[in-house]
């Protein structure tokens, strides 16, 4: 289902692009998140035209699959795994099929093109049924596409991360490198929102950039979240990426071997 998603994921993207024009994309976007993150990010100018959507969907969202499943992977089969030992590659993963859980609701804070949510919710057998919720339309649209690619149970919802009020049938809430992207006032409002999802046995994991220089607000958070009982990790991850994403990466001139990131995880 994975592989038919990708073989998709490309027809749908260069249908009306050349590779050329979503390797200079790509180059744009990258410098748009590395060097000018708060100015790019605001109002979604980082997505305008169809190249940069094209290399945030063909080359970000693979990335960010394998990125949030192999973290989900790790904390949900093995909580006392280390960090340390999530860095050695495929090392510390749970034993073949330990990491199948009984499905449930998967809510995606700030889905983008849906490849979070879609990442939790293939982890169980039978999937999980997700709910998306962002407010661009472009990425709704494309989060739609990857679930219908990946043969989930899903729906869409335009709404705001940092106002959203997490449905007490969720089982699961992922926020993927979207907590960074609001104001103090709607990170406070969010944290309320999470330790009330926590004490209900919603289990919640965050996620964001390896950098704390973007992210002056982590420790906060990180302090709630292991007042809750939950942890907080530094990633090095080793995956075997997709052909197109080596395929632009290599045209662009980045280096995805490694996979970092920080994760904030609670559960009951």
């Amino acid at each position: 289902m994975i592989d038919a998603w990708l073989r998709d994921l490309e027809a749908r993207h260069f249908a009306n692009l050349r590779f050329s024009e979503v390797t200079r994309a790509l180059r744009a976007l990258s410098s748009a998140y590395v060097e000018r993150r708060e100015s790019a990010l605001a109002d979604h100018r980082a997505l305008d035209g169809a190249g940069k959507r094209a290399a945030f969907a063909l080359y970000y969202g693979p990335i960010h699959f394998e990125l949030i499943r192999e973290i989900a992977r790790r904390l949900t089969g093995d909580p006392s795994a280390s960090a340390s030992s999530a860095t050695a590659g495929k090392e510390g993963l749970p034993p073949q099929g330990q990491e199948r859980k009984t499905p449930g609701l998967v809510v995606d804070l700030g889905c983008g093109t849906g490849v979070a949510g879609a990442a939790i919710a293939t982890l169980t057998t039978p999937p999980s049924r997700v709910i998306g919720i962002d407010t661009h339309p472009w990425t709704l649209d494309e989060a739609r596409f990857t679930y219908r690619a990946l043969g989930l149970n899903a729906e869409v919802r335009r709404g705001f991360a940092g106002r959203t009020r997490i449905p007490d049938n969720a089982t699961f809430v992922v926020g993927a490198f979207v907590v960074n992207e609001l104001k103090q006032g709607e990170r406070d409002d969010l944290l309320r929102e999470v330790k009330a999802a926590v004490a209900r046995g919603t289990a919640v994991l965050i996620v964001e950039p390896i950098s704390l220089r973007i992210s002056p607000w982590w420790e906060e958070w990180a302090a709630a979240f292991l007042q809750m009982g939950g942890r907080a990790d530094e990633w090095k991850i080793r995956v075997d990426l997709p052909p197109i994403v080596k395929r632009l990466a290599k045209s662009s001139s980045l280096r995805p071997d490694s996979l970092t990131a920080r994760s904030l995880f609670a559960a009951k």
